[in-house]
């Protein structure tokens, strides 16, 4: 199964990439373990610098923006 994590402190941004996320997995139909991770040094120990960010199967796919649903999905299928 796929693990993704979504990582931010509750930003407005953090929020928008969590949706989207939700998003791109509900339109590929596929099971996913999809996880909010918001304290900052559980952020900070996975390597990531910048909020939000999207890590796939424990790879930093996006850092510091907001991919959207099209962008996602493609990451999801490769």
């Amino acid at each position: 199964m796929t693990k993704i994590e979504v990582l931010g402190m509750g930003c407005v941004k953090c929020k928008r990439l969590f949706a989207n996320t939700e998003q791109a997995v509900k339109e590929l139909n596929i099971t996913v373990d999809l996880v909010k991770i918001e304290k900052l040094d559980e952020i900070t120990d996975r390597g990531v610098m910048m909020t939000p960010a999207l890590i796939i199967n424990d790879e930093i796919a996006v850092e510091g923006r907001v991919p959207d649903v099209k962008e996602i999905k493609a990451m999801l299928t490769e």
